[in-house]
């Protein structure tokens, strides 16, 4: 078996802790996790199986720095996506939290499966430090996905990545990866923008990061939390018919910046930049200031720091003078 090809540096920065949130989806989605029990009955409601759609992906994305997550993109119309549902479920439980299956209805989150490129179904896809990482697509035996799981929990430590999914019996216990501490508490206007991100309210968490900033511009995580959440607020009505409108006219800003959008949220980082700074070259007007607007927000999210914002930004300083 092929190794699992290591991730590009970096990823989405976290700004703002979202694994409290990700850990009551988990609770809340697993009533309903996909993959039915041999039997044909539902399967009983797992800390580590959680189901999710265009909305709440970039979140799972994020925790990912935190925990490795399997993305399973499945259908409901396919048998082999449904045995192969119940495999995974069986593998990653036996990980003991050191792992975190997302399983995404493809059909009904199609901004996920265009994201990831994924050219059947079913497919399956690591996300490690907001990296993903291809696996297979098809039916894999059981039996082989132990040793390819573990292969990713190893990248996943190279990367830093050694946490677990809150909650899990058995995580803590000797010889498992310890428990993340506690997040600091956030700040009030913080804590209410969180909660409006878990109810999906992200218009309201965008009007509450902008009040922080303007209360307290030394606030360095709340630009970076509000690029985050115009995101997901963007990735909702992407449509479903954007890539094929960014292929078939490269100077369509509109659709450029919605196929950035998904690139961004599936860790394509330096694509995002690449198509937007290439968008940039040929745009004027308001087309060129809508695109440096957007890279803006992803430096932000992706961090200052970052090699590959480094080089955007030098060649946007280029194009702009």
């Amino acid at each position: 078996m092929a190794a699992v090809p290591a991730p590009p540096p970096g990823g989405l920065r976290g700004a703002i802790d979202l694994s409290p949130l990700v850990a009551r989806q988990n609770q809340q989605a697993a009533q309903s996790a996909r993959g039915p029990a041999p039997d044909g009955q539902q399967a009983p409601p797992s800390d580590v199986v959680v189901e999710v759609g265009d909305a709440e992906f970039p979140q799972l994305v994020e925790l990912s720095r935190t925990v490795p997550v399997v993305v399973a993109l499945v259908a409901t119309w396919s048998t082999p996506s449904q045995d192969l549902a119940v495999s995974l479920r069986r593998v990653v439980e036996s990980a003991a939290g050191r792992l975190l299956l997302a399983i995404v209805d493809a059909d009904a989150s199609p901004q996920i499966a265009q994201a990831f490129q994924a050219q059947s179904i079913p497919t399956v896809v690591a996300v490690v430090a907001g990296s993903p990482v291809p696996l297979f697509a098809g039916v894999l035996p059981e039996e082989r996905m132990g040793p390819l799981f573990d292969q990713v929990l190893e990248l996943a430590a190279q990367n830093g990545v050694t946490g677990t999914v809150p909650g899990v019996a058995g995580a803590d216990q000797e010889g498992a990866p310890a428990a993340e501490p506690e997040p600091e508490p956030l700040p009030p206007l913080h804590q209410e923008a969180y909660a409006a991100i878990d109810r999906q309210d992200y218009a309201e968490a965008a009007r509450l990061f902008r009040t922080a900033i303007a209360q307290d511009p030394r606030d360095a995580a709340a630009p970076a939390a509000l690029a985050q959440v115009e995101l997901l607020d963007r990735l909702r009505t992407v449509p479903a018919e954007a890539r094929t409108a960014a292929a078939d006219d490269p100077k369509d800003v509109a659709a450029a910046l919605a196929v950035a959008d998904l690139d961004v949220a599936g860790g394509h980082v330096e694509d995002a930049f690449d198509r937007l700074l290439d968008a940039f070259a040929t745009a004027s007007g308001d087309d060129r200031t809508a695109i440096r607007t957007r890279l803006l927000d992803y430096f932000n999210l992706t961090g200052t720091d970052d090699p590959r914002v480094v080089a955007a930004r030098r060649r946007l300083a280029t194009l702009l003078y």
